[in-house]
């Protein structure tokens, strides 16, 4: 049928319910584990504006409480530096470290996303689905 939606990839951001699904609403749970399956992805972090961990999955070597607590100065000195350019605030940051990159993504007044690369990882792609799906992210926060 033409107009059935195809099924999002099982890694994809998208949210949407399909049609017939009737299960109950993704979780932020949901959203760590599909970015985490992703390739390239050593750690998504969910994190509130105090840097308190909401939820997060790191790698052996990764502890996102203390990835989490290290995200908020950042997040605030990005905004000033977007605000004193005259350009608002950051909707997505992006440091390209030595060994892959960072991502920082505010979802909501409350919350605020990281995730951690490594080089190989597609973060275009990524970069692209966190624009597109950025409402319905914010809306399981």
């Amino acid at each position: 049928m033409a107009d059935m939606p195809r099924p999002a990839p099982r890694d994809s951001l998208d949210f949407t319910p399909e049609r017939s699904q009737r299960s109950a609403m993704p979780t932020i749970a949901d959203l760590v584990t599909i970015l985490r399956r992703r390739e390239g992805v050593d750690a998504a972090v969910i994190l509130g504006r105090d840097g308190l961990l909401i939820d997060g999955s790191g790698g052996a070597l990764l502890d996102p409480e203390g990835l989490a607590a290290l995200v908020p100065p950042l997040a605030i000195a990005a905004g000033d530096l977007g605000r004193a350019a005259g350009r608002g605030d950051p909707g997505l940051m992006v440091l390209d470290c030595a060994e892959g990159a960072l991502v920082v993504c505010p979802l909501s007044p409350d919350a605020i996303l990281l995730v951690v690369l490594r080089a190989d990882a597609n973060l275009a792609a990524l970069l692209f689905e966190l624009r597109r799906h950025r409402a319905q992210i914010a809306a399981l926060v």
